[in-house]
C-alpha cells in the first residue's frame, strides 16, 4: 500500500514538473567573471544554438534544461571571450610562411636565420620579420653589404618589427629604382657614405612591394588558417585586424561562410583608393555573425623604433629629426569627412605627439555634432599632457600595453624626460575617455594576451623587469584590463549587445583558464595558459592535458 501511495505521488509530482527545455551545451563548476555592467561572478550557465540562455547554478539549470553536452570547468576560471582590439591576423599568418627574425640579438644572427631558412625552402624571393636594432649590442641601422654577398640576384626584403621599416638587398633597391637621391614624402632612404644602405623606412618602401610575387588563394589560405590557430590556441575569439585589402576581407569572410573559420575578425579597410571606393561608395558595411565591416584604417605617422614618428620637437637622439606625417592633416581631414559621410568608423595610427594631435583636431571637428561615433586612435602613444582633454567614448584611445614595455629601455633616450610624462598613459587615457581598448599589434609584439594583462598591469617585461613598473602610476587595475579586452573592446566595435561579456543573449564565446588571473600573484599572470577556447559554445581549442601539466611543473619550478 506505501509502494502505492509514494508511485501516486512520483506521477503526480512528474506531471506537474514544467516540462525541460531542450539545450545545446551546460558549463558547470566553473570560477565564471560575467564581466557584466556589476561585474558579477558564476558558477554555470547555459548555452542554446550558439547563445547564452540562462546563467544561474548547476543544480537548478539541470532541472529545467535537457542538456545535449556538459562541459566540467572542474573550478577553473572561466572569462568572456578574448578580443584582441589591434592586430594583424593576415600579416601573422603571412610571416609564419616567411623568416622569423624576432628575438635576434645582432644584424649576423639574422643572416643566419635567413640562410638557414634559403636552404630549406629555396624560395626565389626571401622575405622575413621581426628584427629590432634596439635589441642588439650595436643599435644602429645595419647595410645590406652582407646580404648583396650572399644573395647578390635572389632579392631579400626583410621588415623591421613594427613594420615601418625594411632592410633589403641592392638587387631589390635595382628594381624599384631606388637610390641615394630617391626623395619619398613620409618616408626615408638610409644613406650612408653616400650610398643607400639597403634601409627603407615608412613611404620609402613603397616601390618595394609591387615586387613581391602575388599569393594565390591557397598560400593566403594557409597563411590565414595558420594565425587562426595561433590566436585560438591563446584564447581570442575576436581579432581586429587592422588594415585589410578588398581580397583578405572577402577571403576571411568565404572561409568563415563556409565552416573553415571559427574566429570572428572586426576588420578594418585599408586606406587606399581602391578600397575606399569599393566600400565607402558601393559596398558599404558588411555585418555577419563573424565579420564586422565598418571601418577605415588610416595611418597618421610611422614608428618610434625605427623614428617615423612624427614629433613636435626633434628626437632627443637625433638632432633635427622629427620623424613625418605618412598622411598629412588636410589630407586627414579629407578623408574624416568622407568617412563619416559613409556612416563608416575611422581608425587612426598615432605614434608621436604631433601625430597624435593632428588626428585628435581633425577628429572633433569632424565629431563636433556626433555623440556615438566611436571613433579611435590606435596606439595613442606619446600625448601632450593638455591633449588628453580630447579624448572620450567618441573619441576612443586604443592602445597596446607590451608597446610599453617593449619600448620602456629606450624611449627615454628616444624622446626625453618631459615627453615620456605624456607616453604609454594608459590609466590617464581611462579617466579621461572613461573606455580604454586593448590590444597587442601582433605580429609586432607576441599574440600571447596574458602578456598583454600583465603589461597592463604590472607594467613589467617577462624576466619581471623594472621591479617597481615602469611609470607603475599608469598601469590599470585586473578589472579595468579584463574590460579593456572584452566589453570595452566589444563596445568600440559597435559590438556590445551580442559579445565582451557572459549574459544572456550574447554569443556563446569564452576563454577557459588554469589559473584565477584575477587574484593570482602578479608575476605569475605571464604563465597562465589556455586550457579550452570557445566559440558560438562550440570548443575551438582545447589543451592537451600532458601538456599543461608541463607547463605548470616548469612554472613552479621557475
Amino acid at each position: 500500500m506505501r509502494f502505492f501511495y509514494f508511485s501516486i505521488v512520483f506521477v503526480i509530482f512528474q506531471s506537474c514538473a514544467p516540462e525541460k527545455k531542450s539545450a545545446d551545451l551546460l558549463v558547470k563548476n566553473a570560477n565564471i567573471y560575467t564581466v557584466n555592467e556589476t561585474f558579477d561572478k558564476a558558477n554555470s550557465f547555459v548555452v542554446k544554438d550558439g547563445k547564452i540562455v540562462e546563467i544561474g547554478i548547476k543544480p537548478e539549470l539541470e532541472l529545467k534544461y535537457r542538456i545535449a553536452e556538459t562541459y566540467d570547468a572542474k573550478g577553473k576560471t572561466i572569462v568572456p571571450g578574448l578580443i584582441d582590439a589591434h592586430a594583424h591576423l593576415v600579416n601573422l599568418g603571412m610571416t609564419l610562411q616567411d623568416v622569423d627574425l624576432k628575438d635576434t640579438k645582432s644584424f649576423d644572427e639574422i643572416v643566419e636565420r635567413v640562410v638557414a631558412f634559403q636552404k630549406e625552402k629555396k624560395t626565389d624571393f626571401i622575405l622575413g620579420r621581426g628584427w629590432d636594432q634596439n635589441d642588439w649590442e650595436n643599435k644602429e641601422f645595419p647595410t645590406n653589404e652582407m646580404l648583396d654577398s650572399l644573395f647578390p640576384i635572389t632579392p631579400v626584403i626583410l621588415t623591421r618589427i613594427d613594420g615601418h621599416a625594411s632592410i633589403v638587398n641592392s638587387i631589390v633597391l635595382q628594381m624599384a629604382g631606388i637610390t641615394a637621391d630617391s626623395k619619398m614624402k613620409g618616408g626615408e632612404v638610409i644613406v650612408k657614405d653616400g650610398k643607400p644602405t639597403g634601409v627603407l623606412i615608412d613611404t620609402a618602401r613603397e616601390n618595394i612591394w609591387s615586387l613581391i610575387p602575388e599569393k594565390d588563394t591557397k598560400y593566403m589560405t594557409e597563411a590565414i588558417l595558420d594565425a587562426e590557430q595561433r590566436c585560438l590556441e591563446l584564447g581570442l575569439t575576436t581579432v581586429n585586424d587592422a588594415g585589410l585589402d578588398r581580397m583578405a576581407i572577402e577571403l576571411i569572410d568565404s572561409l568563415q561562410q563556409a565552416g573553415k573559420m571559427s574566429l570572428r575578425v572586426y576588420a578594418m579597410v585599408s586606406n587606399t583608393p581602391e578600397n575606399l571606393e569599393y566600400y565607402l561608395n558601393e559596398k558599404g558595411k558588411i555585418k555577419t555573425d563573424r565579420l564586422n565591416v565598418r571601418s577605415v584604417k588610416v595611418y597618421g605617422d610611422g614608428a618610434l623604433g625605427s623614428r617615423g614618428a612624427a614629433m613636435r620637437a626633434p628626437y632627443s637622439d637625433q638632432a633635427n629629426h622629427y620623424g613625418a606625417m605618412i598622411t598629412e592633416t588636410s589630407e586627414l581631414q579629407a578623408l574624416a569627412r568622407r568617412i563619416d559621410s559613409a556612416g563608416f568608423q575611422m581608425n587612426t595610427h598615432a605614434i608621436g605627439d604631433s601625430a597624435n594631435i593632428s588626428v585628435l583636431r581633425v577628429y572633433d571637428a569632424v565629431l563636433k555634432d556626433r555623440t556615438d561615433a566611436r571613433w579611435k586612435v590606435e596606439h595613442a602613444q606619446i600625448v601632450t599632457p593638455s591633449d588628453f582633454e580630447y579624448f572620450s567614448k567618441n573619441i576612443i584611445p586604443s592602445v597596446q600595453p607590451t608597446h610599453a614595455t617593449s619600448d620602456m629601455y629606450w624611449a627615454e633616450e628616444r624622446i626625453g624626460t618631459k615627453r615620456l610624462n605624456g607616453a604609454y598613459s594608459y590609466n590617464t587615457l581611462l579617466k579621461k575617455a572613461g573606455i580604454v581598448v586593448l590590444g597587442t599589434d601582433f605580429p609586432v609584439e607576441k599574440v600571447n594576451p596574458m602578456h598583454t594583462f600583465y603589461a597592463a598591469v604590472a607594467r613589467k617585461d617577462l624576466e619581471f623587469y623594472p621591479e617597481e613598473g615602469f611609470r607603475k602610476k599608469e598601469a590599470l587595475s585586473r578589472k579595468e584590463t579584463l574590460q579593456g579586452m572584452t566589453t570595452w573592446a566589444a563596445y568600440s566595435n559597435f559590438e556590445e549587445n551580442e559579445k565582451g561579456s557572459i549574459e544572456t543573449g550574447k554569443f556563446a564565446d569564452f576563454t577557459v583558464l588554469d589559473k584565477d588571473i584575477m587574484s593570482i600573484i602578479e608575476d605569475s599572470i605571464p604563465t597562465v595558459k589556455v586550457l579550452a577556447t570557445f566559440i558560438d559554445g562550440k570548443k575551438v581549442f582545447e589543451a592537451a592535458s600532458n601538456t599543461i601539466q608541463e607547463e605548470n611543473k616548469k612554472s613552479s619550478a621557475h
